[in-house]
């Protein structure tokens, strides 16, 4: 259970493969069925790991040139972009792991956020900053639930 608070990937070979195997699905992935994925609504089962795909996906550069995300995008792109990270935050399989990449998926993209705020007359920034806040907290319920729970194993 720590191991999964923390992100830590699975040693076993065929956590490897499904690992692998999820990484595959998750790359061919549009932004509206990463969408769905990190909202459960997907044929894919979410699990800790695909979520920190995500996350990587979204900060990774694309020929080490440019990053995923880009001002000429759309600002449905965008928009689509920022809602995955704030239900990868506000999942219950959210990791200390993911919580880092959010963090850098805001300082990574923080002109960009602040310029479709400005221009859409939106929060997104704000949002952002208080989806960490809500990741963190539902990180301190998984601590203080696994401590309770090996507190009554022992008894």
């Amino acid at each position: 259970m720590i191991s999964k608070i923390f992100g830590k990937k699975k040693n076993e070979k065929d956590g490897d493969k499904d690992i692998a195997e999820l990484e595959q699905k998750i790359s061919k992935m549009n932004l509206t069925d990463l969408r769905l994925y990190v909202r459960g609504k997907l044929d894919v089962e979410l699990n800790e790991e695909g979520l920190i795909l995500v996350l990587e996906k979204l900060i990774s550069k694309i020929n080490d040139k440019r990053y995923y995300l880009d001002s000429s995008d759309d600002d449905s792109k965008l928009k689509k972009a920022f809602d995955i990270v704030i239900s990868v935050a506000k999942s219950k399989k959210v990791t200390v792991k993911a919580v880092e990449l959010i963090s850098e998926f805001i300082q990574t993209y923080e002109k960009l956020i602040k310029e479709y705020d400005k221009r859409n007359k939106d929060i997104y920034h704000d949002r952002l900053m208080k989806s960490v806040d809500v990741a963190t907290e539902i990180i301190e319920l998984k601590v203080a639930l696994e401590n309770k729970m090996n507190i009554l194993e022992q008894k």
